[in-house]
This record gives structure tokens, C-alpha cells and sequence, in this order.
């Protein structure tokens, strides 16, 4: 009939309809606002991560630049020494770690015999054979010739092996550089990079700086003499000299390199750190120039 009033079940649907419309436009209203919620935490959390990282970096910097002016200090006893022992101190809200490692007390890749080179890799844990036939490779790589040492590795053997490359015949010109090696792997490149240098230029490591492991590599010395040699090196005063090494080797006290690695370690209160490895080489104190120029650098959360 015309002018009657809608039934009552079809006003009860409608508003029923109406009724789902606005709880589900409720529920992605609440949806959309949690996500905009956790978007807003994350990216804070990113920015305070990111404040902390570089935070931390620039304590980690500020340990190389406490580690240069230590090395130069004019009271012995507060010197800092070259030989890889840890000096800690606070710097604002970090704390950092410094090691200082002279280049002159590690294996120079161009100048040591393959004897040296054979001995260094036995120590850091490879097979004879294996340590033997690397040691040749290393000595191929650097000499000027394309004829192979017994068990070493020239040109024609990297060309079999499809490599992209061939041995330099001259002196490393990176450390990184081992890593092409036939017979090198990334495993042992990480324990062999931080007792080799290109630096040092000497055919034996200075015993005055060189770490445990270049100690145990040299002739007549092994692990544990190594070890004990260094603990006896840390406590002795220098200016009263260092005592020889157990196979009888004289040691000099000073005469301090001028091309140092250094690694600065930075922690701040909530366990962000950062890591910083530089080889410098010292310039001296002219006014008119930096006090050292950077050979290598590398950053990084890992020592």
C-alpha cells in the first residue's frame, strides 16, 4: 500500500549492514594506526642506532689520535709501546682500547726468506706440506721470473687453473694482495694478514715489537718460548734495555718504527662499538704538515 512505513526486518538489516561498515572502518583505522606506530619506533630506534654508530666511530678515531701523541710522549714510562699490548682509558662516554703493533716486528712479505714465510705458516696452523708449497708461491709471486720453485706456483699454473691473473713478479703492493696467492684461502689470509707487513723492509721481524706468533716463527723459538718472552718484554724498563731472546738473539730497546697498524676499539654504555684498523706512517712534528699520513685504513664493528 502506497505510504506504508518499510517492514521492520529490512530497517533491522540495513542497520545491521551499517553497523559491519563502521566496525570494519574502526578496525582499519586501528590497523593503519599501529603500522604508522611501529614505523615511527623503528625508524627511531634506526636513528638512535645510527647516533650510537657513529658516536662510537669518532671515540674509536679519537683512540688513534690518543695512541699517536702517546707515542710521542718525552716520559718513557708513560709512552705507549709498539709491541700490540692493550692501553684502555675513558674518552666522554666510551671506553677504548688501543693496540699498537711497529711494523718492523712483523714478517715483511718482500724481504723474508721462505724458510721465515714456511715457519710463520706452521705456526698459524697449516700442514707442512701445505706450509712448505704456500711459502714457494709467496717467493714466486714476488721474484721477477716466470720459472717455478719446487712445489711454488708461476704463471702457467694460475693460467691451468682459468685464474684472471697472474703472479706480479715484483714486491706485494698490498697486504690484500696475499690473497691472490695459489694456495691461500680466506680462513687463513684472516690469521696470516695481522703478522705480515710490505713495510718493514727487513729480512728479519724486530723482536722488540713483534707479535707472539712472528716470535714463534723465528729460528730456534717456538710458542710457549714466545709467550714467555712477551710477558717478560712488557714488564722490562726500557730504558735499561730488553733481555735477549731465549735462542740467544740480542734485542734493542727503542728505536721506534715509524709505520705503525693500529687498532682503536670503542664501546659506549649500551654494548655499540666500533672498530678502527689504520696503518700510519709517522712525518714528525713540522708545523707544516700532517703529523702522519694513513697507509691503510678499514672501519668496522669486529676487531
Amino acid at each position: 500500500m502506497a505510504g506504508s512505513a518499510r517492514p521492520t526486518c529490512c530497517r533491522t538489516a540495513q542497520q545491521g549492514v551499517a553497523l559491519i561498515l563502521v566496525l570494519w572502518a574502526c578496525a582499519l583505522l586501528t590497523i593503519m594506526l599501529g603500522g604508522f606506530a611501529v614505523l615511527a619506533r623503528t625508524e627511531g630506534l634506526q636513528a638512535r642506532y645510527q647516533f650510537a654508530q657513529t658516536q662510537a666511530r669518532y671515540d674509536a678515531e679519537a683512540g688513534l689520535a690518543r695512541a699517536v701523541a702517546a707515542l710521542h710522549d718525552p716520559d718513557p714510562k708513560r709512552r705507549w709501546r709498539g709491541d700490540g699490548q692493550p692501553y684502555t682509558f675513558k674518552f666522554e662516554q666510551a671506553t677504548v682500547t688501543v693496540k699498537i703493533t711497529d711494523e718492523d716486528g712483523k714478517v715483511d712479505l718482500n724481504t723474508a726468506t721462505p724458510r721465515l714465510l714456511d715457519r710463520l705458516l706452521q705456526v698459524v696452523g697449516v700442514d707442512k706440506p701445505h706450509a712448505h708449497a704456500l711459502a714457494q708461491a709467496i717467493a714466486d709471486w714476488r721474484d721477477s721470473d716466470d720459472a717455478a720453485r719446487p712445489d711454488g706456483a708461476e704463471a702457467s699454473r694460475y693460467q691451468q687453473a682459468n685464474r684472471a691473473y697472474t703472479p706480479r713478479n715484483g714486491p706485494f703492493a698490498s697486504i690484500q694482495e696475499l690473497q691472490l696467492v695459489w694456495g691461500m684461502n680466506a680462513d687463513l689470509y684472516a690469521r696470516l694478514a695481522p703478522l705480515v707487513t710490505i713495510w718493514s723492509g727487513r729480512n728479519l721481524p724486530n723482536p722488540a715489537h713483534a707479535p707472539a706468533l712472528v716470535l714463534a716463527a723465528m729460528p730456534g723459538m717456538d710458542k710457549d718460548a714466545a709467550g714467555r718472552y712477551v710477558k717478560t718484554r712488557r714488564r722490562a724498563d726500557l730504558a735499561r734495555g730488553l733481555p735477549n731472546l731465549p735462542n740467544g738473539m740480542q734485542v734493542a730497546a727503542g728505536g721506534e718504527d715509524i709505520t705503525h697498524s693500529i687498532v682503536s676499539t670503542a664501546k659506549l654504555a649500551d654494548g655499540t662499538r666500533a672498530v678502527l684498523h689504520a696503518t700510519i706512517r709517522q712525518r714528525g712534528n713540522r708545523p707544516d704538515r700532517a703529523p702522519y699520513v694513513v697507509l691503510q685504513w678499514r672501519e668496522g664493528t669486529a676487531e
